[in-house]
């Protein structure tokens, strides 16, 4: 006999509520909540360099976070709440406490348990978002890149060594700093 799983939905205020309580991030999707799993040092370096590239660079009315903001979205109906490694909002408007909803750029560190989500679940919802011009995706386990832009239609650039320049906030990175001490066996 087959035991039937009940699934609990919860609402958003309630979703905040319980993140803000919570050792364990989640996100959430229309009504259901999934727990991350941790990252690795190589994905914390790889994003924690983005981060401190885009930091130390920024214009002043722009912010950059890095693994625990939350950005929101309305994809064909549903509330989704996802944790993007980084993301740039650098729109006025945008300053709810929590979480963004409006970014610019969006940076996401591909492990082997996030490679599809990333690759394709999250990017076709991130397309959706007006605002976001540019979505990087960087590889842990060798040195690659992936850059996609709105400008061109999301094709995507790719790179292993060199510079990339990110258009939406004017700053050029080197792969060299992308990949500052991480090592590769």
């Amino acid at each position: 006999m087959a035991l039937s799983q009940s699934i609990e939905y919860i609402s958003e205020d309630d979703y905040l509520r319980g993140e803000q309580e919570s050792a364990i991030r989640h996100e959430y999707i229309n009504g259901i909540v999934y727990a991350m799993a941790g990252a690795s040092d190589k994905h914390n370096t790889i994003a924690g360099n983005a981060f401190a590239l885009l930091h130390a660079n920024l214009p002043d009315h722009c912010e950059v976070f890095m693994s625990d903001m939350k950005l929101r979205m309305e994809v064909q109906g549903e509330t989704i709440f996802y944790y993007p490694d980084v993301l740039v909002s650098c729109a006025d408007d945008d300053r709810a406490i929590y979480y963004r909803e409006r970014p610019c750029l969006i940076i996401e560190v591909l492990s082997q348990s996030t490679r599809r989500q990333d690759r394709f679940e999250k990017f076709m919802a991130y397309k959706d978002l007006s605002s976001l011009q540019e979505y990087l995706i960087l590889e842990q386990e060798y040195r690659a890149a992936a850059l996609f832009r709105r400008r061109t239609g999301w094709q995507p650039e790719l790179y292993q060594d060199g510079d990339i320049h990110l258009e939406s906030v004017h700053l050029t990175m080197s792969m060299d700093a992308l990949y500052h001490r991480v090592r590769f066996v």
